[in-house]
């Protein structure tokens, strides 16, 4: 997978002699004998990492843990104190005024935690107000932002006025002005914080979406470790300005790098983490429609199992048969197509352990996962979900 941006020992520090105080750093003082000493802020120290193409990459930590800090240098509104941010091989660090005002016109945008809307302007005119800045011709941008609106779920509401909006609404508005410029690397600074909790559920999934759709490189800030653990293709959990561990959910789920990781992700809720991908195993045995039933008793009998799924030579899923069916058919010389039961559960890979439970409760048998053309990946039973839960 391509790396889109690359963070290396990125440190920046706020006060009237940075580049002085950076030395004191590099020998070892830590960032409290720094205030006290000197006066001068460590936002963050020492930070590298690298983001790939078209992941969700969220920066993780408690206030004061340096996240928006660092989300700021990235578009450098936060001017580094030292290390380097690269784009496309270049460091934009080194970038000139004209060369920055181009990066952040068409490379890189920013939704904040405040939607920052113009009052006195339409939705589609806020959607459109970075295309009318290039200097887009009006029609265009309109055009541009309308469908952008589309894919955001504010189809119709162009015309509207932004107190006419729901809180989240307002806040798609923001997501719609920063996609309309359709930047390379979109930044979101805490951007659901300021909403109630039912309506920041509701646009973390309507965000994973619009992503299944946009496949735009993310870089998500939040304190909430539900929150990151539900949207990040990998985290990053920071404290004290630095970078403490970087995986993905599972990852720092399963091997906390530290003690502080450790209490970090301790009251988290693994039913909205952990995926049916994470609790299923492979799918053997397994029955082709081109076996016989006595195959199938065969399967069952060695395997130790009561019901056995059916694919198709593709791995196409077909149905599930039980061994009382298979034996009764026969005795009554009946085939495999007239015993294939459809009455089991499905789901996708990535559906969380919380929508499994009741599936898992349900059922008399085991869950199959399947793709989007019903390709059987896996299955789990009941005591992998729940397992799922505490391991």
């Amino acid at each position: 997978m391509a790396v889109k941006i690359k963070v290396e020992k990125l440190t920046k520090i706020f006060g009237r002699n940075p580049k002085g105080v950076l030395k004191k750093l590099q020998k070892g003082i830590s960032k409290e004998e720094i205030l006290e000493k000197t006066g001068h802020a460590v936002g963050i120290n020492d930070v590298s990492f690298e983001v790939n193409e078209g992941e969700i990459f969220v920066i993780m930590g408690l206030s004061g843990s340096g996240k928006s800090t660092l989300i700021r240098c990235l578009n450098l509104l936060n001017k580094p104190t030292s290390g380097q941010i690269f784009f496309e091989g270049k460091d934009i660090v080194k970038f000139n005024k004209q060369e920055l005002r181009t990066f952040r016109q068409n490379n890189i945008a920013m939704v904040f935690q405040h939607f920052g809307l113009f009052s006195h302007k339409t939705v589609v005119e806020n959607a459109a107000y970075g295309l009318e800045v290039k200097g887009i011709a009006k029609e265009e941008r309109l055009k541009i932002s309308n469908d952008i609106l589309e894919t955001v779920g504010l189809g119709g509401w162009g015309e509207k006025m932004p107190h006419e909006l729901s809180g989240g609404m307002q806040q798609r508005v923001g997501l719609a002005r920063a996609l309309a410029n359709d930047p390379d690397i979109l930044l979101m600074d805490e951007p659901f914080s300021a909403l109630d909790p039912l309506i920041r559920r509701d646009m973390q999934l309507e965000l994973l979406d619009i992503q299944a759709k946009v496949k735009k490189t993310i870089i998500f800030i939040t304190h909430d470790v539900n929150e990151a653990f539900k949207l990040g293709d990998r985290v990053a959990v920071m404290k004290d300005g630095q970078v403490e561990q970087i995986g993905t959910p599972e990852e720092i789920l399963a091997e906390p790098a530290n003690e502080y990781i450790e209490e970090f992700i301790q009251d988290i809720d693994r039913s909205k983490v952990v995926q049916a991908k994470h609790v299923m195993f492979k799918p053997s045995p397994l029955l082709f429609n081109k076996d016989g039933l006595k195959v199938a008793i065969k399967e069952m009998k060695s395997n130790g199992i009561s019901s056995i799924f059916v694919v198709n030579k593709e791995r196409i899923l077909q149905g599930i048969i039980t061994i009382d069916d298979t034996i009764k058919a026969i005795h009554e010389n009946r085939k495999l197509e007239d015993i294939i039961k459809q009455d089991y559960f499905k789901t996708d890979p990535d559906t969380y352990i919380q929508d499994l439970i009741p599936m898992a409760t349900d059922t008399k048998y085991p869950i199959a996962v399947v793709d989007k053309n019903e390709k059987l990946l896996g299955i789990t039973v009941r005591a992998s979900v729940l397992a799922g839960l505490v391991s």
